[in-house]
């Protein structure tokens, strides 16, 4: 589809602006005054998200890049500034733990502990682990557009680039252990270091104490694996910063002032706060965003499958209905499952549809300006998706049938807006396939509502396919009030749609009646009677 030339915001119109990005970039500005470094134009301002290469990203990946887009795009509307986007992998971590679902374990075993861009591709593609879920990870990005950098933490280490962060760590360091030793356990706190030294015998990630540090040299000592103690410089990639240390250092290294996290790092997004002020930093701006849950509230877990895949949800919807799933609350806990997806896509071609009439603060507020970095496309779809889920129950899901009805039912859709359905009609064929066949159940009709259809499907041929959309709709609501609903016209579509349809909900009758068909929706109708 093409889209519309950007739309010129007034200053007025960005200040009224209430949507989370906006409040976010708001925050944001706030820091950079605070700090000064507000009257320099050309200073670049930095987001992150980070990225853990022990495994492919996932949905959560997504929505942290894609929210911290919007909020990028939103401060750049509101300043005018320059900004960046790193994209940061932890591939100087040492493997902890083999995942059980990798091929050639016994190989990958050996290798605990020792930085994932040390430990080899299980799949022999790559030079490493790491280096294969991080092409993965460009790979995933670049598929959703994201304009980002990409920075691997084993070559910012071994670069220099973090050397004179780990000095400042040594020359801070009890300052910063005072910080870390009260939230450990007292096991813990006999080895507990902020820097890990990297064996130089086995190429093992240590979680050893420092037994001396040299903040002048750069130096620290300690005892290695087997027993021997080893002097040597902190920097040029020799040892890392341990988690919580490590993001804060990061942040004081690169100058993020940008980054969200996951409400579950909400402790050690406190703790390198305190940190990175300790090294003489300042922390970034940014906001813990609540996580997913599934169906019954509960956590979504990789081990359980209790959640939904980004492949399956592009399976049966669009990248951008996840965006705005992504959109819609981030500081609240979401249910993420299959139900979703139907009602998700159709409101982002709600939110299409009314971004043309839409000005100023309005405009900006609506969740397409967002998803589509300030330039929505400018055609919505001609039917909703809820509309061609109940189509497909009635016809197939054959998307050419589907692409017929579409164009009878709204012949002077635009080739922009029949595209978009186009794309509807292979979602559509794919979630009836999968979610709803499998589910229909249609019961037997009483004597009462046996009557009422009939008189229904009578009235609808009577009525004849030249008709509009009301016309059908008064039909259907007056067929219904004449058979004893007059007082409950819900039980009256919950007849419709459970003995016509097999589903518990269903469309709006004037409408599916419309491109369906009059007749061929009375036929319907008559042979779930028979049926």
């Amino acid at each position: 589809m093409n889209a519309p030339a950007a739309r010129h915001f007034s200053p007025e119109d960005i200040a009224a602006a209430k949507a989370w990005p906006f409040e976010e970039a708001r925050k944001l500005e706030a820091r950079l005054k605070r700090l000064g470094r507000d009257r320099n134009p050309d200073d670049v301002v930095i987001f992150e998200t980070g990225y853990g290469p022990s495994g492919p990203p996932h949905i959560g990946t997504f929505g942290e890049v894609a929210r911290t887009t919007m909020v990028r795009r939103a401060f750049e509307l509101m300043t005018g500034r320059k900004t960046r986007l790193i994209s940061f992998s932890d591939d100087m971590d040492g493997m902890r733990k083999v995942p059980p679902h990798l091929p050639n374990q016994e190989m990958l075993g050996r290798y605990l502990q020792k930085p994932l861009t040390t430990v080899p591709d299980p799949w022999g593609s790559h030079q490493s682990f790491a280096h294969h879920n991080n092409a993965k990870l460009r790979a995933f990005l670049d598929q959703f557009g994201f304009d980002y950098e990409f920075m691997s933490a084993t070559e910012q280490y071994k670069s220099g680039k973090f050397d004179a962060t780990l000095v400042r760590v040594l020359e801070r360091y009890d300052a910063l252990m005072e910080i870390m030793l009260p939230t450990l356990g007292d096991e813990r706190k006999e080895t507990y270091s902020p820097i890990l030294p990297i064996s130089p015998k086995t190429g093992r990630v240590l979680y050893v104490p420092l037994l001396e540090r040299d903040a002048a040299k750069g130096e620290i000592v300690f005892e290695d694996e087997d027993g021997e103690k080893i002097r040597m410089p902190v920097t040029g990639g020799a040892a890392k910063l341990q988690w919580k240390a490590d993001w804060a250092g990061r942040w004081l290294a690169l100058g993020v002032d940008y980054e969200m996290a996951g409400e579950d790092l909400t402790e050690s997004v406190r703790l390198s706060n305190r940190i990175v002020k300790v090294l003489g930093g300042e922390p970034p701006a940014g906001f813990n965003f609540q996580l997913f849950v599934d169906e019954d509230g509960k956590k979504i877990s990789k081990t359980k499958g209790n959640g939904i895949s980004i492949e399956q949800w592009l399976t049966y919807a669009s990248p951008e209905s996840l965006s705005l799933f992504m959109f819609l609350n981030p500081k609240a806990a979401k249910k993420l499952y299959f139900d979703v997806i139907p009602k998700t896509l159709d409101e982002y071609w709600q939110h299409v549809e009314k971004y043309p009439s839409q000005e100023g603060a309005k405009a900006l507020d609506n969740p397409a300006w967002h998803i589509h970095e300030g330039n929505p496309p400018a055609a919505a779809t001609p039917v909703s998706f809820a509309m061609l889920l109940t189509l497909v129950n009635a016809v197939g899901g054959e998307p050419d049938v589907l692409k017929g009805f579409i164009r009878k039912y709204r012949p002077g859709a635009s080739p922009e807006e029949l595209a978009a359905a186009d794309a509807l009609t292979q979602y559509a064929a794919r979630y009836f396939r999968d979610f709803i066949e499998p589910k229909r159940q249609y019961r037997q009709p009483t004597d009462q509502e046996r009557a009422a259809l009939t008189a229904l499907a009578a009235r609808l041929r009577e009525i004849g396919d030249e008709a509009g959309e009301d016309e059908y709709h008064t039909a259907t609501f007056d067929t219904g009030k004449a058979h004893g609903y007059e007082k409950n016209l819900r039980d009256w579509f919950a007849v419709i749609y459970e003995i016509v349809f097999g589903q518990a909900e269903g469309p709006r009758m004037g409408p599916f009646t419309k491109i369906y068909g009059a007749g061929a929706t009375a036929k319907l109708i008559e042979d779930a009677l028979a049926r």
